[in-house]
């Protein structure tokens, strides 16, 4: 890959033509108006986007609430380049590169930072629900330098509104639409003083699923969403303002895998006739016991910003736990027909607190700075149930109940008939950056993080009362593997890590940057089919180069750059086989080389004072270079999953006066992804075709009483698509699919006082 340096003349011929399309509404309209400047928290303090060495996609709330996306994994379709996996112990990727493991020792490779507190607790992402939201920066490529080790594929970086002083704000929302689709938030914004004031948001939402239980007679995809914000702000003196937050969210779905093919034939003939016609599209389950996922987490932070003399010390305290519960029972038909897994319960709680301080200098001299200690511990805890027929069914024909299970989450020779695994991480590190203006045009950013950590896992058997579970007191359970040899391990890692970015005012209206960074991610210890398998610390090397400009009297926003990132042993999963076991387990092992290179090009225009248009679209080769696993299986050469080669999202949105009081509202986006595959090695079952989806909305605002109403539909167009295969046993084949495969559309009311 070859980088080019353009000086001011080449700099206008390159943009001259990209921004031709434009040109003459932009001199034509006269009227001063301008895009606003978009300010983010990349470099761990307020800047302009546009003067910031790194490639950011910012979405604003505004521009979240047009989409009509309620989840937060849904952010995937706003952001080019962004994908998230619901598989494998479900995870983000950026640029094609992201860890996806059920071992709790594993660090995410995309960070999910929410008000400056790392969300770092496992099957978690540590935002439940779009609401009362500033804006979403994403940070591509790795930003280990000041985001930590969870950093090597990028950072989402939230921003919640927090409490505003001297301003009384009551905001009241709903939604409703197909499938009993519906969203509720309410808003309060409650001054206590002149330097104090409270901030209090909640919301719910909802869908019933487009799949069915066929025997049951219940909704499959459902899903329920709830949630509560409380901030409270107070400013005792122009020196020092203290933040305290708490939340808590809850979430529950019953999106569980469903059959394509390859059932046993009792099975698949019962299916059959029970409503089920398994295929590629198929949403439905003939299983006679639902499936689920339930989550909660919940936490407080403390944020405390103190000058001194010119200078700004912050401190961050965080507190958080979470438990995720979940029941995928494997069978596909009623118990007394045919089962394979009826019982697969895991029950995981994590907790973790953390402490930062930071000092940042202010701009605007010759050496700008922020530096800071971090310190983090997070500890998971979870029972794992997974007891087997392995093809007898549950329910005799005479109507007594199987007495004898497989204990896939026993050991020969070790009493308990449930895993028990005990992890914990502890990380303390050491950061800094400087920013050297050598002159007006100039300048050099350097930093670096120092990092310590040790990871430590247990796996240990326990008893769990079979009978609430299976309607048998006594059972006998078969374990199916010997326990490990090391039932403890314990790793510890330490790295430096750095990054050198130098960056170039071309003119006021563009700048030129370069970076070079490395990160890593700590070695950790795995259990997979009771064995202990550790594993050893990844690495990355990433250089980019890019240019942000703001053209036409900043009417027009045009950023692009290019990028090759090298990972050395990644932290990679493959679903394979164990020796003893009749199931695929996950496994999580280091893949030798991954290179991921590409370029990404952005672009806003405000067209005229009704008229916002914009877009990404990125290009991603990311391949496996070399990843040998057992010496037998040999991925060299294949892409990475849920990686497309192209991702392109195009927004529009109109505002205009109609009726002298009544302000219409409309936007439309639509989000693009070329083929690609779910599982390592490129299967042909596990590959999802390219799709697109289309998203509107169209209200009208009543400015005397602030109420706007309209209409909304997400994925207009109602294509169809998979998120995730999996080849489950003697299941077959099975696939997850997702609310957003299917047209929903709705009404909606805002009022805000």
């Amino acid at each position: 890959m070859q980088f080019f340096i353009f000086n001011r003349s080449k700099l206008a011929l390159v943009l001259t033509p990209l921004a031709l399309p434009f040109a003459s509404n932009a001199i034509a309209d006269e009227a001063p108006i301008t895009l606003e400047a978009v300010t983010v928290t990349a470099q761990r303090r307020d800047e302009n986007s546009q003067k910031v060495p790194i490639s950011v996609n910012t979405l604003t709330a505004k521009s979240i609430e047009n989409s009509g996306l309620t989840n937060f994994t849904d952010l995937q379709y706003l952001v080019p380049g962004l994908q998230y996996d619901p598989t494998q112990g479900s995870a983000f990727q950026i640029r094609g590169v992201g860890s996806t493991s059920f071992d709790f020792s594993n660090a995410k490779s995309v960070n999910v930072v929410v008000d400056d507190v790392v969300m770092d607790g496992q099957r978690i992402n540590g935002l439940t629900g779009l609401y009362d939201l500033n804006q979403v920066d994403v940070l591509m490529g790795p930003q280990g330098t000041l985001f930590g080790k969870n950093s090597t594929s990028g950072v989402i970086n939230v921003t919640t509104n927090k409490p505003v002083l001297n301003d009384k704000q009551f905001t009241l929302g709903a939604k409703y639409g197909e499938r009993a689709d519906f969203v509720t938030n309410a808003i309060a914004n409650i001054p206590m003083g002149e330097s104090s004031a409270i901030r209090f948001s909640a919301f719910a939402n909802g869908q019933d699923g487009y799949g069915r239980y066929t025997t049951l007679n219940q909704r499959l995809g459902t899903s329920i969403e709830r949630g509560a914000r409380i901030k409270f702000l107070t400013e005792p003196s122009k020196d020092l303002s203290i933040l305290l937050s708490a939340d808590y969210a809850y979430h529950w779905d019953t999106s569980i895998r469903t059959s394509v093919s390859g059932a046993p034939a009792i099975a698949n003939a019962a299916q059959i006739a029970l409503g089920v016609t398994p295929g590629p599209q198929n949403p439905d389950s003939a299983d006679s016991s639902r499936g689920m996922i339930e989550t909660k987490e919940s936490g407080t932070s403390v944020k405390v910003n103190y000058k001194i003399g010119a200078n700004t010390l912050t401190s961050i305290t965080a507190v958080r736990t979470t438990n995720y519960n979940n029941d995928t029972p494997a069978d596909l038909v009623p118990g007394n027909i045919y089962a394979y897994i009826p019982y697969n319960m895991g029950r995981l709680s994590t907790d973790k607190v953390s402490q930062e301080f930071r000092i940042a200098s202010p701009t605007g001299q010759f050496a700008e700075y922020v530096g800071g200690l971090f310190y983090n511990r997070l500890s998971a805890q979870q029972t794992q149930v997974q007891w087997a027929t392995l093809g007898a069914p549950t329910i005799n024909a005479d109507g007594s109940r199987a007495t004898t299970f497989y204990a896939l989450t026993g050991a020969i020779g070790a009493p308990g008939n449930t895993a028990l695994f005990d992890a914990k991480d502890e990380t303390s590190a050491l950061f800094g950056q400087v920013k050297l203006n050598f002159s007006d045009a100039f300048s050099l950013n350097i930093g670096g993080r120092y990092t310590w950590d040790t990871n430590s896992q247990s796996l240990g058997y326990v008893n769990v009362d079979p009978l609430p579970i299976t309607g048998v007191a006594n059972p006998t359970f078969i374990a199916t593997s010997a326990p490990p040899y090391y039932p403890y391990g314990q790793i510890s890692s330490s790295k430096f890590t750095y990054r050198v970015a130098p960056q170039y005012q071309l003119s006021e209206e563009a700048m030129l940057y370069s970076s070079y960074t490395t990160g890593f991610k700590p070695s950790g210890i795995a259990f997979v089919g009771n064995k202990y398998d550790p594993y050893l610390e990844e690495t990355v090397e990433s250089f980019e180069i890019g240019i942000k400009s703001e053209l036409f009297n900043r009417r027009l926003r045009l950023n692009a750059d290019v990028y090759s990132q090298r990972f050395t042993n990644f932290q990679a999963t493959v679903l394979t086989s164990i020796p003893g076991s009749a199931v695929l387990q996950s496994v999580i092992g280091n893949a030798g080389l991954l290179t991921s290179q590409g370029a990404e090009l952005s672009a806003t225009y405000l067209a005229s004072k009704e008229w916002t248009v914009g877009g990404a679209i990125t290009y991603t080769d990311a391949i496996f270079d070399n990843y040998v696993y057992n010496t037998t299986t040999n991925y060299s050469g294949t892409r990475l999953t849920n990686a497309p080669q192209w991702s392109a999202s195009l927004y529009a949105n109109y505002r205009a006066m109609i009726g002298g009081e009544k302000q219409l509202n409309a936007s439309a986006d639509y989000s693009y992804r070329s083929q690609y595959w779910t599982v390592v090695g490129q299967p042909s079952y596990s590959e999802v075709p390219a799709y697109g989806l289309l998203n509107a909305k169209v209200g009208v605002k009543e400015l005397g009483n602030n109420l706007e109403y309209g209409v909304y539909a997400r994925n207009l167009l109602n294509q169809y698509y998979s998120t995730g295969w999996q080849q489950y046993g003697a299941l077959g084949l099975l696939h997850y699919t997702s609310q957003n495969a299917y047209r929903t559309l709705g009404i909606y009311a805002t009022y805000n006082y």
